[in-house]
């Protein structure tokens, strides 16, 4: 659940519903059909407005921000159209660790008060494209 994540910010709920991922994979892969709509230089967050309107943001660790994009190659740019399934970043999961940094992944919606409600899907295991969140309109 997004309220345990170890950042405020997030645990809060103030950047929007949504969930977190421990990743065992260091692939960070496009959860719906949308526009890449930020790209963070250091590569360690995402942003993808989908079709639908749905603001979001998937962050990868914390404070990794810190690492100056040491351990994270992006393969997508602002502008570009991305697909369910498309690997949007690849990550060092052991080199970030090593760093010191959790690899927790917040996947929020950000514009959450747009929607009627944010739901979790509530899995213990995420597979990637796989559903992982609800949006009611």
């Amino acid at each position: 659940p997004l309220t345990e994540v170890p950042d405020k910010v997030f645990s809060s709920g103030a950047m929007g519903k949504g969930i977190a991922i421990d990743p065992v994979k260091g692939e960070l892969i496009a959860p719906a059909d949308g526009e890449i709509t930020t790209v963070f230089p250091t590569g360690h967050a995402i942003g993808l407005t989908t079709k639908d309107g749905a603001e979001i943001l998937m962050h990868i660790g914390m404070d990794t921000v810190e690492l100056e994009g040491k351990g994270f190659e992006v393969f997508v740019k602002q502008g570009d159209q991305a697909r369910a399934g498309d690997l949007l970043v690849r990550f060092d999961i052991e080199a970030i660790k090593a760093a010191g940094y959790s690899v927790i992944t917040p996947i929020v919606v950000t514009n959450t008060d747009h929607f009627a409600d944010v739901l979790e899907l509530n899995q213990e295991e995420i597979i990637a494209s796989e559903d992982f969140l609800a949006i009611v309109k």
